[in-house]
């Protein structure tokens, strides 16, 4: 299995939706800068996933990086800049939603993977039920910054890169809008 470093929205939302434990069945190992740790704690997160960060599973690792240069669009956030800069370091997948920082980490020759595509990957293995999946997803605040005419037909490595197509009424993806920030993210700006 590939390694993975997580950026707070998938791991966020992943969580929300009670599907963060395809990840290890899916990536290893599986690591978050302390950034992406801190914006999970935050006050302003959920409940849920403060809980769950709070008590992390075995399988996340949270590795502390020095300094990282504010390289790249100033949208960026502190911990999607760290994510991206550990899985440069790593030589690892990323796991990020954030449309800036998908263009950031692919400027950096990374496979950047969205929640949807975890979500399609574990699906095609059997381990979830995608319609019920993208139920809990409209429940939260997730925004997708990609639409497809049908996610559940998606290939294995579908992307948050791959170039937006409005969705149809019917679609499982119909109703996510394109931003996939956490709504908690632009209070995490100042950490």
């Amino acid at each position: 299995m590939r390694p993975v470093v997580a950026d707070t929205g998938p791991l966020n939302y992943l969580i929300l939706i009670e599907a963060v434990d395809v990840l290890p069945r899916l990536f290893s190992p599986i690591l978050i800068p302390s950034g992406v740790r801190d914006e999970l704690s935050h006050p302003k997160a959920p409940t849920l996933v403060r809980s769950w960060t709070g008590h992390p599973p075995a399988w996340l690792n949270i590795v502390s990086l020095g300094s990282v240069p504010a390289t790249g669009p100033s949208a960026l956030d502190h911990g999607e800049r760290q994510a991206i800069a550990l899985a440069v370091q790593q030589q690892a997948d990323i796991l990020i939603d954030d449309r800036e920082g998908v263009l950031q980490a692919r400027k950096m020759n990374l496979e950047a993977i969205g929640t949807l595509a975890v979500l399609v990957r574990a699906a095609q293995r059997g381990w979830i039920q995608l319609p019920e999946m993208f139920r809990r997803l409209r429940a939260t605040s997730f925004r997708s910054p990609v639409h497809r005419p049908s996610a559940i037909d998606a290939p294995a490595r579908f992307t948050t890169a791959s170039a937006p197509t409005p969705a149809p009424p019917n679609s499982p993806v119909a109703g996510f809008h394109a931003t996939a920030k956490p709504s908690f993210a632009p209070s995490l700006a100042a950490l």
